[in-house]
């Protein structure tokens, strides 16, 4: 049987360029936020990240933090969270959902607590920026228990001893950071992530994701072709605000996305 671990891992195996949205869950409210993420799901996401929110993210740009400022006010909390993953399964959500949070909330709910009760919501794993592999042993115990992925960030300025203990305890996929700085939608990409690329495949063996910064097809097509995985959260965010129609809009950015990708196999 497969495991929820192993979905993630396998979807980076299609054939193609995974594509993984991000976005805050209970933004701009509760029922909004599983409207946007279904219809990502049916317009093609492969994978989805959803945002625990928290009051001092440290990893994310102004537009995320706003979005998670909202979701707060909305009354969004880790039991809440972890609700959503299960309403959405009940929407018929299939595609593996990692949730992606701070490691405050989890301390605070309970480390054991929190791994259980995401597996029994229908959870394929967990992204969490600010816990590093150094502190992340009992935390890795509790995902392998409940046989879900774990997913280490890499920057630009990590270390080759980094990458190496990153191989060795992530599960799922390694979660490559384009940039030195916060998320946000960027312009251009920066012109060394070829060679960030090539470094990390001389020490890691998983699939490889990148987030920050990637806002266009154009972008997506081109980080495609290095990597497993892309990752987009900001501009999903901005259209989610700019949009009379969240859903309908997020969806057919999700389409244009992995129509790109898909497009390199």
């Amino acid at each position: 049987m497969t495991t929820p671990k192993d979905q993630v891992t396998e979807t980076f195996k299609h054939g193609h360029t995974a594509f993984m949205p991000y976005f805050t869950l209970g933004y701009p409210d509760y029922r909004t936020s599983l409207e946007i993420i279904q219809s990502c799901a049916e317009a093609g996401a492969d994978l989805m990240e959803l945002g625990m929110p928290f009051s001092d993210p440290l990893a994310d740009g102004p537009t995320i933090q706003n979005s998670t400022q909202v979701a707060l006010e909305n009354g969004m909390d880790t039991k809440k969270c972890l609700h959503a993953v299960s309403d959405l399964r009940k929407r018929g959500i299939t595609i593996p959902l990692m949730l992606m949070g701070y490691y405050n909330p989890v301390l605070a709910y309970g480390e054991e607590r929190f791994v259980e009760k995401a597996a029994e919501s229908g959870a394929n794993g967990f992204i969490i920026p600010d816990l590093p592999p150094e502190e992340g042993a009992s935390f890795e115990d509790h995902c392998r228990h409940n046989e879900l992925a774990l997913s280490y960030l890499l920057a630009p300025t990590s270390t080759e001893a980094r990458m190496k203990l990153v191989s060795k305890r992530a599960s799922g996929f390694v979660y490559l950071v384009s940039l030195t700085g916060v998320t946000g939608a960027r312009l251009e990409l920066p012109t060394y992530l070829q060679d960030f690329v090539t470094l990390v495949r001389r020490h890691v063996t998983h699939p490889l994701a990148i987030g920050f910064g990637i806002s266009t097809p154009e972008q997506a097509q081109e980080v495609g072709k290095l990597v497993e995985g892309v990752i987009v959260g900001s501009k999903l965010i901005n259209i989610a605000r700019d949009s009379d129609d969240p859903a309908m809009a997020c969806g057919q950015f999700v389409s244009d996305m992995t129509a790109a990708l898909k497009h390199n196999s």
